[in-house]
């Protein structure tokens, strides 16, 4: 036999007998796990799926409605039988995370649209008194939207939402004492119609005014704690007006400061509540150094924000009761913001990022990564150059890109939060591994969404439809381009899986050390599914299937 094949031999041999790689499983079958009642924002995944797969790295059963009384796109949900099943299951549960918009308008999208009497909004208020005093002893954790600035669809003429949008900047810039043009104000109100006018400024009236009898609640004792929530804004707009009036009269209340909380952004208030609960139960207040690619990031306003992303971060961190850390050393864990914009030439900083994030995991810094991109572009983002350069994924404990900054902060910083409180609490090493997978699992699915479609496929699919002369993407023809769509996004995404799973940077086996025992953990495949979930290309419902091992 030649040396060859003798060392073919050997090489065989050692393969089927060293040990095979322990299977390990992403549930971690606690034994009373805690139940949270869950009234979504609505029903789509950001809102719903998110928190009940982040309610598995805590070991947390997320409770949601059945999907019959769920919102559908512009179909509202049914908010009487959502009442019905909340005062149904409170009882069996540890805390509930309520949304206002479904439970009093049937979901985000119809809140936007639809108005409700006084009347209504008071049986609403009845209901949660009278929810609470059946059940004192389980909090009540709600939030509520304030109305973005776009004018609501039904007012659609072209120059009439056109005049509105900058009638509402002129009196955001106006009540904040800056100089604006009065014949231009004025010029503006004649321009639009006054039945227009009076239904666009009444939805910020309703909104302030149901706002604040949910203050009064929180005030009573009956909400546990509320979040009201800014959507889509700028610096200055008439939805500022608004929440200025609301910090008034929450100070006029005398309210603490944990009671009442104003964040921007909506979809991830949910999450962000979960992390809050969790935080309570364990005890747990996070410390979290914040680092960025280049200084100049941390004041940047990003698309659809009205404040810097530095304001972002710290209103986020205040939200789960945590603090931020001058130091790497002192904290929890470090959450690394990149935030390039092509135009300014600060792409270069991604190669920063890239050098900085490599020793963070060589030092063993717990790393939460927030990938943003100022056009949502994948050449202003930090994840490809990352797997160019073999960074091992699977030990940052947190990644998000969304296009809404807000949304991807305070995303990655409720995984986080969630993985490091179940990190330092608990001692069973075989639960800590399957609570470990569960982040794993949450991660792999946000690397997938957040980079791989939503800096890539969207525009792909997107492209195609209106090749074939399906201009409007955000309303789909539910027989027709709605199944093709879908078939385009599965065999696209299927093919980057493919790609993405088999790369150093995804295969490398990752060490955690807990104070229940050092493990490592090994990605040996990677499957997803995915769909629309609803008749539109800006969101998908995906669910990543990663199997781990422990290598041996």
């Amino acid at each position: 036999m030649t040396l060859l094949g003798l060392l073919i031999l050997l090489l065989a041999a050692w393969h089927l007998c060293r040990p095979a790689p322990v299977a390990i499983t992403a549930d971690p079958a606690r034994q009373e796990t805690a139940k949270i009642l869950l009234v979504p924002l609505d029903g789509r995944p950001p809102c719903r799926q998110f928190v009940i797969d982040a309610g598995r790295i805590a070991g947390l059963l997320v409770a949601p409605p059945p999907h019959e009384l769920q919102d559908y796109y512009s179909q509202p949900g049914d908010t009487e039988g959502m009442k019905q099943w909340l005062s149904a299951n409170i009882g069996n549960s540890q805390a509930v995370i309520l949304s206002i918009d479904q439970l009093l308008y049937g979901g985000l999208l119809t809140a936007r649209e639809k108005e409700k009497t006084p009347e209504e909004r008071q049986q609403l208020i009845a209901f949660l008194r009278q929810l609470h005093n059946e059940h004192p002893d389980v909090p009540i954790y709600a939030f509520s939207i304030l109305p973005r600035q776009t004018p609501q669809d039904t007012i659609d003429g072209y120059w009439e939402r056109r005049n509105l949008l900058a009638y509402s900047r002129l009196k955001g810039r106006q009540a904040e004492g800056l100089p604006v043009s009065t014949e231009e104000l004025q010029k503006l109100e004649e321009s639009i119609p006054a039945e227009s006018l009076a239904r666009y400024l009444a939805h910020f009236e309703e909104n302030r005014l149901l706002n604040e009898e949910l203050i009064q609640l929180t005030k009573d004792g009956v909400l546990t704690q509320l979040v009201l929530g800014q959507d889509d804004g700028e610096p200055y707009t008439i939805p500022n007006i608004e929440k200025k009036q609301l910090q008034r009269y929450i100070q006029e209340q005398n309210l603490p400061a944990d009671k009442v909380f104003l964040t921007h952004g909506a979809d991830e208030i949910a999450l962000s509540l979960l992390s809050l609960i969790q935080n309570r139960r364990a005890g747990f207040k996070p410390r979290v150094f914040i680092q960025y690619a280049a200084p100049d990031m941390s004041a940047r306003i990003m698309p659809y924000m009205a404040v810097s992303i530095d304001e972002t971060v710290k209103e986020k961190i205040a939200l789960l009761g945590g603090e931020e850390t001058t130091s790497a050393e002192d904290a929890d864990f470090t959450l690394y913001l990149s935030a390039c914009d092509k135009d300014t030439g600060d792409v270069t900083a991604r190669q920063t990022a890239v050098h900085q994030l490599l020793a963070n995991q060589q030092e063993g810094i717990p790393t939460a990564l927030v990938d943003l991109s100022k056009h949502f572009e994948a050449n202003e983002t930090v994840l490809p150059l990352l797997i160019e350069a073999d960074y091992p994924l699977n030990s940052l404990i947190a990644y998000a890109g969304w296009n809404t900054t807000s949304n991807a902060i305070g995303t990655a910083l409720a995984q986080a939060s969630l993985y490091e409180a179940s990190r330092q609490q608990t001692d069973d090493r075989q639960e800590m591994i399957g609570l470990t997978a569960a982040n794993l699992t949450f991660l792999q699915s946000r690397i997938l969404e957040d980079y791989f479609y939503l800096k890539d496929d969207i525009e792909l699919v997107n492209q195609n439809l209106k090749k074939a002369g399906y201009h409007n993407t955000a309303d789909l023809d539910l027989e027709h381009n709605y199944r093709w769509a879908n078939r385009m996004v599965q065999t696209t995404m299927q093919q980057h899986v493919a790609s993405y799973k088999q790369t150093k940077s995804a295969r490398t086996p990752v060490k955690f050390s807990t104070p229940a025992g050092d493990f490592s953990l090994m990605m040996q495949d990677l499957t997803v599914e995915l769909s629309y979930p609803w008749p539109r290309t800006f969101e998908i419902w995906l669910q990543a299937a990663p199997s781990f091992a422990i290598p041996q």
